[in-house]
């Protein structure tokens, strides 16, 4: 019974927050494959849609790029948001337990 604090304190600031950026590591690295953006990046000056007819590659490569180049964007977009949400994730729970004290004493 009186090792429960130190129990309580090891869990919420080291085990628990360990836990939550290991997944969110494999949540950012499935978002990347699901998105492909490695794939994107890889074969950014290739057509879209490997259109090489005669006279309708030099089209193909430059729409391949044009709509590559917005897909990456939407995806490096999406992929901040979601780091951004993963840190105040994290923030927040490890700062929990000293915002609900300060709000107890607070109001005494």
């Amino acid at each position: 019974m009186i090792n429960l604090p130190f129990i309580f304190i090891k869990f919420w600031f080291l085990e628990a927050p360990v836990s939550m950026v290991s997944f969110f590591a494999s949540l950012n690295k499935s978002f990347l494959k699901l998105f492909s953006l490695k794939l994107l990046v890889k074969t950014y000056f290739k057509p879209w849609k490997n259109e090489y007819r005669k006279g309708l590659i030099g089209f193909s490569r430059g729409m391949g790029m044009f709509i590559k180049t917005w897909v990456i964007l939407a995806t490096l977009i999406m992929f901040a948001f979601l780091l951004i949400f993963e840190v105040i994730s994290v923030i927040s729970f490890v700062a929990f337990p000293f915002a609900t004290f300060v709000l107890i004493f607070k109001s005494l």
